[in-house]
């Protein structure tokens, strides 16, 4: 009987038997090391693509809708002061262009990493569904609670109606079309791709708490707006991440998210992150000090904000229990 031979050669391999690894040394396995890891292309790397991938898209959309004179003239938003001034066709052309330049670059590195948008906390099924309309309904709540605190406290007076009745119906659908774009664009960004990468690199919490700061500082940009704001906005961050732990998708954070901005903007007809809105639904008034009212910033920089923010968090601790699994 002829010996079997220790290590077969390759075509002595059983059929449909993989082919062996093969063995990568110097320059190859250096370069395997920094930029591959067990899932594939490191979360960095992946990251620095996609942030290239929006300012190519960005920059392209922004081209494009300033050689369209009626978009890159809705684009426009005239100041008042230190403070911005907030217009539908601003809000839906500027937010709208961020949107699509976000959505193209993630379906390119869904293609790359092979996953899809449910992989990224935005799944097709479900999309408007109850999740969604349930954070519609909290994050009107919300501001609406905020809004009746800073009353009570002698902050903050309704005033009267600032629209006709056919403007009410124009301006309400359209600031609502704009804060759906806000929201979808900031969650998607930074509770959607950016965490599902990032996290994936140095777990959940961490990157919340990164992408919460980076959230946050982001609003620096916004005029009126002032250094505890910011950090409220931080905090929102980090209760959109809590959201996304405990629904498992984006479409509750992203109903809360346009909610709040439209009734803090539109309905009670203040400041958003130091930004007024023309076309807004009444004249109403803030009276007293800036710790109460939020001065320039809106009620997002009253220091009430921050109990009615901890209130959300239990709120959706008992509205949505956390897993066996998550609590263990």
């Amino acid at each position: 009987m002829p010996e079997t031979p220790a290590n077969p050669a390759p075509d002595a391999l059983a059929p449909g038997a993989p082919p062996p690894a093969p063995q990568l040394g110097g320059p190859e396995k250096i370069a395997q090391m920094i930029f591959l890891g067990p899932n594939g292309i490191r979360a960095g790397w992946r990251l620095l693509i996609w942030i290239l991938l929006v300012a190519f898209f960005g920059v392209i959309i922004s081209v494009s809708i300033h050689k369209i004179p009626a978009l890159a003239q809705y684009q426009q938003q005239p100041v008042k002061g230190q403070q911005e001034i907030m217009t539908p066709g601003s809000l839906i052309v500027g937010e709208g262009g961020i949107v699509l330049a976000l959505f193209l670059s993630v379906l390119v590195m869904s293609f790359i990493e092979r996953k899809s948008f449910k992989d990224y906390g935005l799944p097709a099924q479900g999309a408007f569904g109850k999740r969604f309309w349930q954070g519609i309904a909290f994050g009107f709540a919300s501001v609406s609670l905020l809004m009746a605190a800073i009353g009570a406290l002698g902050g903050f007076s309704l005033g009267t109606l600032a629209l006709t009745q056919s403007e009410i119906v124009k301006y309400g659908l359209l600031y609502g079309a704009g804060f759906l774009l806000v929201g979808f664009f900031e969650e998607f960004t930074f509770r959607g791709y950016l965490q599902a990468t990032l996290g994936s690199g140095i777990g959940f919490w961490p990157a919340a708490v990164i992408l919460a700061i980076l959230f946050g500082a982001a609003h620096g940009g916004n005029g009126g707006e002032k250094s505890f704001g910011l950090i409220m906005a931080g905090l929102y961050g980090l209760f959109a991440a809590f959201t996304l732990s405990r629904t498992g998708n984006l479409w509750f954070a992203i109903g809360d998210h346009a909610a709040w901005d439209w009734g803090e903007t539109y309905f009670y007809s203040t400041a958003d992150s130091g930004a007024l809105a023309k076309g807004h639904l009444l004249n109403s008034s803030f009276h007293g000090p800036n710790w109460l009212t939020g001065g320039t910033v809106g009620p997002e920089g009253s220091y009430l904000v921050f109990a009615v923010v901890a209130l959300t968090f239990v709120a959706v601790h008992f509205l949505f229990p956390a897993k066996k699994s998550e609590a263990a």
